[in-house]
């Protein structure tokens, strides 16, 4: 391209260091949905995200991002040490089972968590809530995605019955995973780092190491803290 266009040749590793002092860098893109309205996420996050806040304030409202994600018992594989020449092996059980895990994030640094061997439905979402309201006083504001299980019966017949007086639900913007600080690190950190290179033979077992792994992140407010920030979400 360079040799077509400029008519200059260059070894490939010489315009490797060419793009380096240019300041760029090898990256995996970021995959995003065309149907995104940037300018519509921008003002959600500069106009509603403080007022969301400062209704939760307000109101005396606990304010709680929530999410849903599945843990497998195949491993997170990521980069670790080994005797050079001999690359470690990690002996996996091969199988789709897995866990699903509701949890929320408060933005004082507080995680709660739901987790089931079977599929999250519409009343897991209503058992959730009423956990996260033992624990965190009965006044909500939900912060949460399009997911159906936060349209199904149950949700609506829940709030209906009279829990809406001191639930508030507010939906994310469309295509727009990466206002949630669970998209923007909760995750990865819980997959690929606190649960790194592990194999387990069952779900009992991964349940398990799924609860330490949270027991350890519950610890850490601050990087917790950072994952708001990495969505663009003053605290």
């Amino acid at each position: 391209m360079i040799q077509w266009e400029f008519g200059v040749s260059y070894h490939k590793d010489h315009v490797s260091r060419l793009m380096k002092e240019l300041g760029w860098t090898p990256q995996i893109p970021i995959t995003r949905a065309i149907q995104r309205n940037e300018a519509a996420l921008e003002r959600w996050r500069e106009t509603a995200w403080p007022e969301l806040r400062r209704k939760a304030v307000r109101e005396h409202r606990t304010l709680v991002f929530i999410d849903e994600s599945g843990f497998y018992l195949m491993p997170g594989v990521v980069k670790t040490y080994g005797r050079k020449g001999k690359t470690p092996v990690i002996d996996k059980w091969l199988s789709r089972d897995h866990l699903s895990v509701m949890a929320g994030f408060t933005p004082a640094g507080k995680v709660y968590t739901l987790v089931r061997a079977d599929p999250l439905t519409s009343e897991h979402t209503v058992m959730f809530w009423e956990h996260v309201r033992r624990q965190a006083g009965k006044r909500l504001l939900v912060i949460w995605d399009g997911s159906p299980i936060h349209r199904w019966a149950a949700v609506p017949e829940y709030l209906a019955s009279g829990a809406a007086k001191s639930i508030h639900v507010e939906a994310l913007p469309g295509y727009a995973p990466d206002l949630s600080p669970w998209d923007q690190g909760g995750w990865q950190h819980l997959k690929h780092v606190e649960m790194r290179n592990l194999s387990c033979m069952d779900l009992e077992e991964l349940h398990l190491e799924l609860h330490l792994a949270i027991g350890r992140l519950r610890q850490k407010p601050k990087l917790i803290h950072s994952f708001f920030a990495k969505a663009g979400l003053r605290l």
